[in-house]
């Protein structure tokens, strides 16, 4: 978006009426993704400021989605009618310290929260790359962050508040509403507008970071995972050329009163002397502090700092999570595929996240590897280079992020999701009528 349509935007969620939309301010900048490859197909979008707004609109409108922050590369938030943008409920409610839980609007950002906890002496179990997500968003697609004892960011979600299809509001927690809760969590938009949510806190702490280049890929057929536990969390970026990954990034918690070192080697991988991009021919001016310095565990957690814009577009993403036990054997099945894959990528990350009990989770009861690419912005290209990882896959029974690209039929990723039947059924209770069914979900969840 164009920095005078953002500045307009900006202003018109402060001042329009509740149910004016924002057409005519982005008249000039038809309404897109954050990487710009999507095009949405309304530009119908109306801002809620309270719990209140929000019943109001979804009470108007038959059919109806909630745009986010917009790092979704796919059709699973669009809607050709209207829709709702929670971003201006941006606040923290309340933090209840004996509880250890926080509880903000649902358009938090993690980068507006991750500060206000440290402030006050507390910390996330986990971030994603990019701190610029909203929070509610990245729980309903499962978003994810790493680590092998590290749950997904929706693992941390105790509470949520959701405005279903009638206005009703509808209050869920862990503790009162067990199985209605775990599949309410991964919501996929499907069930309403969240409003509220409550997170999972712990005491603050300090993190180091430090990245090694050119681990030999051979090493990860005998030790990976003694490579992917060898720090709090861990990421291995690799453009699969040369037999070897890239770049590894080690982030470890840093206790208080302990100093931590870095060996100058690691499983045939050279400590690097350089702050690092994932990509290392772009400058690392917007990534998190490398070299070991220690920092808050917000400003290590992810790959990019808080207060940058890791990038304007121009690529595409896809993500494929296997179960950790088959990690290698899909490493090197996509491996095969190099020559395929390089013209079209500019980088892959390999991360682990460990299982949970969220029903429409990517890792649901499957402790999981994540195989991420990041192509180049040349769809017809990429459409056709997925369906040849998809099969090389295919034997480990693959779940693709809700929220990127992916080729495989309706059918096949149905059968993935052993409760996708209640899943639907919750839906139904809280949607009789569809008003938050798009063609997305009509595709993938009910052809």
């Amino acid at each position: 978006m164009k920095k005078r349509t953002f500045i307009k935007l900006s202003s018109a969620l402060m001042t329009a009426p509740v149910f004016s939309p924002l057409t005519d301010w982005l008249a000039d900048d038809k309404l897109k993704n954050w990487a710009g490859n999507y095009e949405y197909s309304t530009d119908k979008l109306y801002p809620a400021k309270s719990t209140g707004q929000v019943q109001e609109i979804v009470k108007k409108y038959s059919k109806l989605k909630v745009l986010g922050t917009r790092h979704c590369f796919n059709s699973i938030a669009d809607s050709p009618h209207n829709f709702i943008s929670v971003r201006p409920m941006d606040q923290v409610v309340a933090l209840d310290t004996n509880a250890r839980t926080v509880t903000v609007d649902a358009g938090m950002s993690y980068g507006q929260l991750c500060p206000y906890l440290e402030s006050k002496g507390f910390a996330l179990h986990n971030l994603a790359s990019l701190p610029h997500i909203s929070i509610a968003g990245a729980c309903a697609t499962a978003t994810h962050g790493s680590g092998v004892r590290n749950g997904n960011l929706a693992t941390s979600v105790s509470a949520l508040e959701i405005v279903t299809a009638n206005g009703d509001v509808v209050k869920l927690s862990r503790e009162k509403d067990g199985e209605t809760f775990r599949g309410a969590v991964v919501n996929l938009g499907a069930l309403g507008v969240i409003t509220h949510v409550t997170l999972d806190v712990q005491p603050t702490f300090r993190m180091r970071q430090d990245v090694y280049e050119n681990l030999p890929i051979a090493q990860l057929k005998d030790n990976f995972e003694a490579i992917m536990s060898s720090g709090y969390s861990v990421s291995l970026f690799t453009d699969w050329q040369k037999n070897r990954v890239n770049e590894v990034w080690i982030k470890r918690r840093v206790a208080k009163g302990v100093t931590l070192t870095a060996k100058p080697e690691f499983y045939g991988a050279r400590l690097a002397t350089r702050n690092l991009h994932p990509i290392a021919e772009l400058s690392a001016e917007n990534c998190t502090e490398q070299m070991g310095v220690p920092g808050p565990w917000y400003e290590r957690l992810p790959h990019f700092r808080m207060g940058f814009t890791p990038s304007s577009g121009k690529e595409l993403q896809s993500e494929y999570f296997v179960p950790r036990q088959n990690a290698v054997e899909a490493i090197l099945a996509v491996e095969r595929l190099r020559d395929q894959i390089s013209p079209h990528l500019l980088i892959s990350e390999l991360r682990t996240i460990d299982a949970d009990n969220l029903w429409m989770s990517t890792c649901y009861k499957q402790p999981s590897l994540a195989i991420h690419f990041t192509w180049k912005q040349d769809w017809p290209a990429v459409r056709q280079v997925l369906p040849l990882i998809e099969k090389e896959l295919a034997p480990f029974k693959f779940r693709p992020h809700w929220g990127k690209l992916f080729t495989m039929s309706p059918s096949l990723l149905q059968s993935r999701y052993e409760k996708l039947t209640d899943f639907k059924q919750l839906v139904k209770q809280y949607d009789p009528q569809g008003k938050f069914r798009n063609d997305f979900l009509q595709t993938n969840l009910y052809s």
